[in-house]
């Protein structure tokens, strides 16, 4: 049988084989037929295209699934899965339990049955709360588990700002002051100066953050002095106003979710999809 996607039904046929008529158009009454539709013989195909899978351990209440797809190519899968549900604020609290490293290490081997090759903890606040120290314990727990290998998005957030050579930056954060804080003390372990920062003080729905409202953060936070800004949060939509956002203050800007992705598909000898994104263009230069 071969189906015919013109027509949109079965079309019987005594063909050896499968085949997908590719011809999509509806041609209009007195169209002169095409002389031979493009024909894609499916029974040739002798295997499975091939997928290579990231997993993600995320927050409980992370809701931008969509937004770390979007960096992916087309032949890596993601595989996410949540850390269990903590009812207290986005606070340093709630920071420090989405970093429990049983909880971290239970959620990883969930992620191992489809073999990713990288296991990424996509959670800004529960992989600096704890400092430089704390981040490395993470990873680590990640990879006695059983990952192959493993990024968090601060080490990312640190690898990323080493391979554009940063040591200024202006930050952006939902968080309140407390949480702020933990990040600013995470990057000065790394030899990271924090010239200014701005924190929106949200304590839930960060996902709920517009565009807007992070454009004028960063406008906020931006200095003469700052040689890039970062947009922290998982949980902040940031793919389609990181390119807008460096034409307009002429430096890199980097965020959680898109330094997660990064840094999980460098780890697998990958490149991010991004149009104009310094990070992303950067750095496939490099590796080119």
């Amino acid at each position: 049988m071969r189906t015919d996607r013109t027509a949109g039904a079965p079309v019987s046929g005594d063909d050896q084989g499968e085949r997908v008529i590719l011809d999509k158009h509806v041609k209009p009454a007195g169209h002169t037929p095409d002389p031979a539709p493009t024909v894609v013989e499916l029974s040739a195909v002798a295997e499975t295209p091939w997928q290579s899978g990231v997993g993600i351990v995320a927050p409980y209440d992370f809701a931008l699934d969509r937004e770390l797809w979007r960096w992916a190519p087309d032949d890596v899968s993601l595989y996410v899965t949540r850390l269990p549900f903590v009812p207290v604020p986005v606070t340093v609290d709630q920071a420090s339990a989405l970093s429990d490293g049983a909880n971290v290490a239970r959620a990883t081997r969930d992620l191992l049955a489809p073999e990713p090759l990288v296991v990424g903890y996509a959670c800004a606040s529960g992989s600096f709360v704890h400092g430089a120290d704390g981040q490395r314990r993470l990873r680590q727990c990640i990879l006695d588990a059983g990952a192959p290998e493993a990024v968090t998005t601060s080490g990312a957030l640190i690898q990323a700002l080493e391979a554009l050579d940063l040591r200024r930056i202006a930050v952006v954060t939902p968080y309140v002051d407390s949480v702020t804080d933990r990040l600013l003390n995470y990057l000065a372990e790394h030899g990271v100066e924090s010239v200014s920062s701005v924190g929106l003080g949200l304590l839930g729905h960060i996902w709920k953050t517009t565009y807007s409202e992070v454009v004028q953060a960063v406008r906020d936070a931006d200095r003469p002095d700052a040689q890039a800004v970062f947009i922290s949060c998982t949980n902040v939509l940031t793919y389609d106003i990181i390119a807008p956002l460096e034409r307009m203050l002429g430096k890199p800007v980097i965020a959680a979710n898109q330094v997660t992705m990064w840094a999980a598909l460098q780890a697998m000898g990958r490149q991010p999809v991004a149009h104009g994104q310094h990070l992303v263009d950067a750095t496939a230069r490099t590796a080119a």
